[in-house]
């Protein structure tokens, strides 16, 4: 899928045309394959002895997206679930596979799979259709004859059980339990809306929340760290597919783990589910159809693509309602409909993968010794001519990068083309309990939201690691007379969520200033307001953070996803850790969201006694959730404006009493300079090398500039993007300049 947003009619039509040409009519060069897809080349361009090396964009993104442990696990996954046809195949490129690509290769598939006959367009927005239809007509379909790319995919059969093996883990929570097991059940043609429907609703059901069956059977006795990273339902794929395991687990516990699956299947089989948590998940699927975020037209666009790409029907797929309908009538005809589908999908169903993964010390070296292999293989068939065309290759493709690309035939935007103004949205200021309070009117579809900003300001600095964790835990530890499981349906069935999060903002005019906290959020249906306010009231004045098991599983499972998250987001990473020591904000956000928070969350993983953790949190909510250190902000209708300001003004009364339990020490939200807090911090250069166990490196270089609101600001943008096209591309995978992420 390529996708594309703009608000601009202008735009639109620039952009559509870019991507039709680029879609359909590439140039394809040989040489545009060398850079972007692999080569070989010696290692250092200009010396015809250096030694011969593997280069190439999408080689080396591959290796990097193969250090992540949950992506091989899911890749391997999927190929051994549909062993017959497109799915047993890496769609990115197997990184060893890569160097058997031809460039005649590349082209014959590009002629046959990015044609008209194989391509699906769709479009979402208040611009004239038929002005789009035109354009893809006269620019792309007009300039084709139908074909038949033959990618109609044949049913799989499977039924076994395997193992594969990852490189450790050195940040894993716990280091001896760095097991996976799953087992994946094939289920139907995805083309079936209404079964897929049901089936992806079952899913839910099966596994979402602590309320559901197997939370309760494979998170809670705390076997593993949580479930295993291809989990639930998956209709992406032409037969759709469910999974459920764990990872973070003993390898002595891989039959434990397998009954367990069995007999949790069996226990939904005999007891069903309670109708209180079907209504929860259909209420959530309400609040899904009218919540409409930035990229509303993109999330309609991916639901549809699967089905529709399988010859489905698009607009079936978007009635839910219709669907909703038909599941409540099916239901109330027959009651144990869901537990006829679990028998008929799971218990029954003999077409099912059980795939084990477990770490091999010397899994990396194994990899570079075949990658060496293939190497050597490739160079010892070389005469001494191919290696002189490889050097000459590399010096062109040096030469190529460095020369600036004509851009004259792209289209561009005149000024006229643009909108002299930016529409202002009206804001009306407020208080609420003396509380500063924000209220927009939006057409918000019979929705309201809610957002409150709680400063760190006044928090002592022992417990700014722990803020992330408190972040996390808070809203699913239960509150008021709720244990976690009844807050948990109590969430589902009245609001959209809620959740914590914490909040860095540098000032915009100054380098050296910046706003944190926490940042509460959360969204209900009109009817559901009070319910939403009664829930944050308990959650602000009686959290319920003695429950010591609880909390485990919670620092278990935040622990394992910041594990897991590291060679995913190693870009990310290395850009926070780069301008920690540029910035007071930069410094906050490594502790907050850095390697420091992950290396601190495996340390709190690994404690025997969470009381210190239980006080700490105690303080945390001390600090945080007291209106002194708040402000608000509520997003809903014309209409449901004053009572939604009525309901907001009784929570801020609710939760009055939080302001007894400190003196405020300083006003509001206010921004903080470096200088009055730590007078010793001063922007200095410092280099830092984490040892990872990846085949890649991710690499960043901050550097301090100047605030966002100065003159050169739209120049530096400019540069950046410039920079993020160009910089480094012959070498290395993506590159990610700070300011443009």
């Amino acid at each position: 899928m390529y996708p594309f947003s703009t608000q601009n009619g202008k735009d639109f039509q620039n952009l559509l045309s870019v991507y039709l040409d680029a879609a359909f009519f590439p140039c394809l060069r040989e040489q545009d394959f060398w850079q972007e897809g692999w080569r070989l080349e010696n290692e250092n361009p200009t010396d015809p002895n250096s030694p011969l090396v593997f280069k190439g964009v999408v080689f080396n993104e591959m290796k990097g997206a193969f250090s992540d442990n949950e992506r091989v696990y899911a890749q391997h996954l999927q190929n051994k679930l549909y062993p017959d046809h497109t799915y047993s195949v890496v769609s990115g490129g197997e990184p060893l596979a890569i160097p058997d690509l031809t460039w005649e290769q590349l082209k014959q598939f590009h002629a046959t799979h990015y044609h008209p006959s194989n391509a699906r367009f769709f479009t979402y927005g208040d611009l004239p259709l038929e002005q789009h239809l035109k354009q893809i007509e006269e620019e792309a379909l007009s300039k084709f004859e139908r074909i038949n790319p033959n990618t109609e995919v044949p049913p799989s059969h499977t039924g076994r059980e395997d193992h594969v093996t990852c490189s450790p883990d050195a940040l894993a929570p716990d280091p001896a339990r760095q097991n996976t097991l799953c087992v994946s059940y094939l289920l139907g043609d995805i083309t079936d809306t209404f079964e897929g429907f049901t089936l992806s609703l079952l899913s839910s059901l099966m596994i979402s929340g602590p309320n559901s069956p197997f939370y309760k059977a494979l998170i809670e006795p705390n076997i593993g760290t949580d479930f295993s990273s291809v989990v639930g339902y998956d209709g992406s794929t032409k037969e759709a597919s469910f999974s459920i395991g764990l990872q973070g687990m003993a390898e002595e516990d891989t039959e434990r783990v397998k009954q367990i699956i069995s007999q949790t299947i069996n226990d939904i089989i005999e007891s069903g589910f309670e109708e209180e948590r079907i209504d929860a998940l259909l209420h959530k699927i309400e609040i899904q159809m009218k919540h409409q975020s930035t990229n509303f037209g993109l999330s309609l666009a991916s639901y549809i693509a699967s089905s529709w790409n399988h010859d489905g029907d698009p607009v079936e797929l978007l009635q839910i309602n219709d669907s909703v309908a038909k599941f409540k009538q099916t239901l109330k005809e027959n009651p144990r409909f869901l537990q006829d589908k679990v028998k008929h999908y799971f218990k029954e169903n003999t077409h099912r993968l059980t795939l084990s993964m477990s770490p091999d010390e010397v899994y990396l070296e194994k990899q570079a010794k075949a990658e060496e292999e293939k190497l050597q293989k490739k160079i010892h068939a070389l005469s001494d001519s191919d290696k002189k065309d490889i050097y000459e290759k590399g010096l062109e493709l040096l030469a190529a990068q460095s020369k600036t690309q004509d851009a004259s035939c792209l289209p561009a935007l005149k000024v006229s083309d643009i909108e002299p103004t930016i529409p202002v949205t009206p804001v009306q200021i407020s208080t609420a309990v003396g509380v500063p309070v924000q209220y927009c009117e939006q057409p918000t579809n019979g929705l309201v939201y809610f957002r409150a900003m709680c400063s760190l300001n006044t928090l002592p600095e022992d417990l700014r690691l722990y803020v992330p964790l408190f972040c996390s835990v808070v809203t699913k530890m239960g509150c008021g007379g709720l244990d976690y499981r009844q807050q948990s349906q109590q969430m589902e069935l009245r609001t959209g969520g809620m959740s914590v999060s914490t909040q860095v903002v540098p000032d915009s005019t100054q380098l050296d200033m910046y706003e944190q906290g926490v940042l509460l959020s959360s969204s209900c249906l009109e009817r559901n307001l009070p319910h939403m306010f009664h829930l944050w009231s308990d959650i602000f004045n009686n959290p319920h953070f003695d429950e010591v098991e609880r909390l485990r599983v919670l620092v278990m499972m935040s622990a394992q996803e910041l594990a897991n998250g590291i060679s995913y987001s190693g870009h990310m990473y290395a850009m926070t850790r780069a301008g920690r020591h540029l910035t007071p904000a930069g410094d906050l956000n490594e502790t907050l969201g850095g390697m420091e928070q992950v290396k601190f969350m495996k340390r709190v993983a690994e404690l025997s006694d969470l009381s210190q953790v239980i006080r700490t949190l105690v303080r945390i909510k001390k600090h945080l959730l007291n209106p002194d250190n708040m402000r608000c902000a509520i997003n809903t209708t014309p209409q449901k404006m004053s009572d939604t300001a009525a309901q907001l003004e009784s929570f801020m009364k609710d939760v009055a009493d939080n302001r007894k339990e400190r003196k405020p020490v300083r006003s509001n939200i206010i921004e903080v300079n470096y200088q009055q807090t730590n007078q010793n911090m001063k922007p200095c250069q410092m280099k830092t090398f984490f040892q990872l166990p990846f085949p890649v490196h991710f690499i960043s270089e901050s550097i301090r500039t100047v605030p966002f609101s100065t003159t050169t600001t739209p120049g530096n943008h400019t540069y950046l993007v410039c920079v993020s096209s160009r910089c480094g591309l012959g070498e290395v995978g993506t590159v990610h300049p700070a300011g443009h992420r």
